[in-house]
């Protein structure tokens, strides 16, 4: 009979210990294919275990493979003469270790919340009653969309602070607007021609290339993008931030925008996708009326996020749905789970509904409109002044920078980085070279901490070769 000692069983419980010398035995061959096993009672005697050991390690064995039984004759070793396939021998590799970011004293490119400006408070307390009044709520799978209540504030807030008229049912909320790009794909079609705004943000076109989909640049002039460009080239779909483009500033007139919802009645194939990424960030009038409020044709797809407004590690976007693609959404992809989790949906929800988001994105407005000033005034204070020029400085979290220099980009943003300061070239988010933007810069203050900003001026200085004495 199979015996086994005891006396040095480590960490395992008994029936692991037992369940591994077996299982042991049957792959060293030990036990051959169809060898008989001896009965729990006889060898939980033989071995001065409970039975429940024994049954407990047979079970464990027979749910596993290595055993199998047969109804009133008892337990016998499987056949496993296939054995495992011996695992090629691979050189040794010395692990490769995490490539750290960088860190810099001010970073002019990052569009992260400083932490002093998030409502940690409030948000908390927002959780907290959440938690102890929904707690059912919280444990029930949400919509595809995302809560009806959330929808509902959402749609609010878009009637009271962009004039849009939206059905909540039209909403779609996911896990960041790189997540709704792809359930966007999968909507309208792979087969589709995606256009998006040259210069740009480079990851919109990087995800439209990593989804398998034709990704063409349209080149853009001083009213947004060109629409001959998109008749040439054969753009089913275009993907713009008509009320302010990243990186260059520009706002597309309103004649502009009759022209792009022309195109798109073109075909009943064509869609507009309006970015509006930073829309509550404007300094000078009242923010820019969307593309989507002046639709007429539902050609308008309307993607937003509270990503810049709150914090860039808060996931939560949104789009809105002309109601036939809602209705093709709900038939084709209503399988589909919301990506944001419950807690974070009802916090946001009373977030809005409360009115905490609207004192707080006033805060954060007069937050970086001095943030603006304070950057402004030290550089037209600086020896760095007289070879500046400063553009789109109105809108948004970043303004451009032209600087009156012989020396390339690429230097400059060496020595930028050399002495502690993240820096953009203009040029960086054009797909094909293009020398006319070489020396403007992208100046983003956003995550610059308020008292650093001088000695970043002072640096800034530096790097284009005029030290403050």
């Amino acid at each position: 009979m199979l015996t086994y000692s005891f006396s040095d069983i480590g960490p395992d419980s008994l029936y692991e210990y037992l369940y591994k010398c077996i299982k042991n035995d049957i792959l060293n061959g030990v036990l051959a294919p169809n060898d008989r096993l001896p009965s729990k009672r006889s060898f939980a005697g033989h071995l001065n275990v409970s039975t429940i050991t024994i049954e407990n390690a047979y079970a464990q064995l027979l749910a596993e493979g290595y055993i199998y039984s047969i109804p009133k004759k008892g337990y016998y070793a499987a056949d496993i003469s296939a054995g495992p396939v011996s695992a090629p021998q691979l050189p040794v590799r010395e692990p490769v270790p995490e490539q750290p970011e960088d860190v810099y004293f001010a970073d002019f490119t990052s569009s992260q919340t400083h932490p002093d400006t998030f409502p940690f408070s409030i948000w908390a307390k927002l959780l907290r009653e959440v938690i102890g009044s929904l707690s059912s709520e919280l444990m029930k799978n949400p919509p595809g969309g995302g809560i009806f209540p959330l929808r509902q504030a959402i749609a609010a807030h878009l009637k009271d602070f962009r004039g849009m008229s939206v059905q909540p049912e039209q909403i779609i909320v996911g896990a960041g607007t790189e997540y709704l790009y792809g359930l966007l794909i999968q909507l309208l079609g792979r087969e589709k021609i995606y256009g998006v705004e040259e210069p740009g943000y480079q990851k919109i076109s990087a995800i439209y290339k990593s989804n398998q989909v034709t990704c063409r640049h349209i080149p853009m002039d001083r009213q947004g993008i060109c629409i001959h460009n998109l008749e040439e080239l054969r753009a089913d779909i275009v993907h713009i931030s008509p009320s302010h483009h990243f990186p260059t500033g520009i706002v597309t007139p309103v004649g502009r925008r009759y022209e792009l919802l022309g195109w798109a009645s073109g075909s009943d194939s064509r869609y507009i996708i309006e970015d509006d990424y930073d829309c509550e960030f404007r300094f000078m009038g009242k923010p820019i009326p969307s593309l989507q409020s002046i639709d007429v044709m539902e050609k308008v797809i309307y993607m937003n996020t509270f990503t810049r407004a709150l914090a860039s590690t808060v996931r939560i976007s949104y789009m809105v749905l002309p109601h036939h693609l809602m209705e093709r959404f709900r038939r084709t992809m209503g399988f589909y789970s919301c990506t944001v989790s419950n807690f974070e949906q009802y916090t946001l929800t009373r977030f809005l509904q409360d009115g905490h988001f609207e004192r707080h994105i006033n805060r954060m407005r007069n937050f970086y409109h001095g943030q603006r000033d304070l950057l402004l005034k030290g550089l037209k204070n600086s020896p760095l002044s007289p070879h500046i020029t400063i553009t789109e400085e109105d809108a948004g979290l970043h303004f451009l920078m032209y600087v009156d220099t012989s020396v390339p980009d690429e230097i400059i943003l060496q020595r930028a980085k050399s002495l502690g300061l993240g820096m953009a070239s203009l040029s960086r988010y054009y797909a094909q070279e293009c020398p006319s933007v070489e020396h403007t810069f992208i100046m983003n203050y956003s995550a610059i901490s308020p008292e650093h900003m001088e000695e970043a001026i002072s640096r800034l200085c530096q790097v284009f070769g005029f030290p403050i004495a």
